[in-house]
């Protein structure tokens, strides 16, 4: 089963990118190359470049400083709060999360998140659907897709609250690792039955936050939806200004 999804250039530019900074080859406090250099280096057009530099400086990682080009920030201490939600839904134990595991099953795959795993429409996934509660509310349902043959062999197959996380899981069994996590924000009705698991009344929309993580290739490894009732919650991000 095929289930490569490259992301762009300036995606993997940023990423090698922010590789260098992490192993030092591009210090705190130094200038990156200037863009005509990471045009010729990497082989790639200068609007794929002043992307990347665009996408760096947008998570803290560079600045422009006027008359003296592009620095290098470091790694920005926000980083790790910044994708809470993928994290959560990647690293979740449930046997350690206050709700309930309704399903561990094959289904036909959705068609944003068949784009999202590079599927054909109608293909199969298995999905595990688990509604979390605080103080017996309901307070997100979290649909997680993998791929049927990553499934194989591991315990994300049965039909009981997981020990560990699904990316543990995967990890552990499948030697695959996971490197990076995309977010895609919307907003829509409920489809027939979700309302109800939420305890929404009809016509209020939900927040779909569409969690993609990556292995370093771009290859999608899982697929969360978390939906979260619109009329209950905000979703807050702080980014520099370059």
């Amino acid at each position: 089963m095929a289930y490569e999804v490259e992301p762009p250039k300036y995606v993997r530019l940023a990423q090698t990118l922010q590789r260098r900074i992490e192993d030092g080859t591009y210090p705190a406090g130094t200038r990156v190359p200037s863009e005509n250099q990471l045009v010729q280096s990497f082989g790639m057009s200068r609007p794929t470049v002043v992307r990347a530099l665009e996408l760096l400086k947008r998570d803290g990682w560079l600045e422009s400083r006027q008359g003296y080009g592009t620095i290098v920030l470091g790694r920005p201490a926000v980083v790790a709060e910044k994708d809470r939600r993928g994290r959560d839904a990647l690293e979740r134990d449930e046997t350690l999360t206050s709700g309930r595991l309704l399903e561990a099953r094959e289904v036909a795959v959705p068609d944003r998140v068949a784009s999202a795993l590079g599927l054909p429409k109608l293909a199969k996934v298995f999905r595990r659907r688990f509604l979390v509660e605080e103080d017996g509310e309901a307070i997100e349902l979290v649909s997680s897709y993998f791929p049927v043959d990553l499934v194989d062999g591991t315990e994300l197959a049965i039909d009981e609250p997981l020990v560990g996380s699904g990316r543990e899981h995967l990890e552990a069994r499948k030697k695959v690792r996971f490197d990076h996590v995309t977010e895609r924000v919307s907003a829509r009705l409920p489809e027939s039955g979700e309302a109800g698991l939420l305890g929404m009344p009809d016509g209020v929309p939900v927040l779909s936050v569409l969690v993609i993580a990556c292995d370093a290739s771009g290859q999608a490894l899982q697929v969360s939806d978390v939906l979260l009732p619109a009329d209950r919650n905000e979703l807050e991000d702080t980014y520099r200004l370059g």
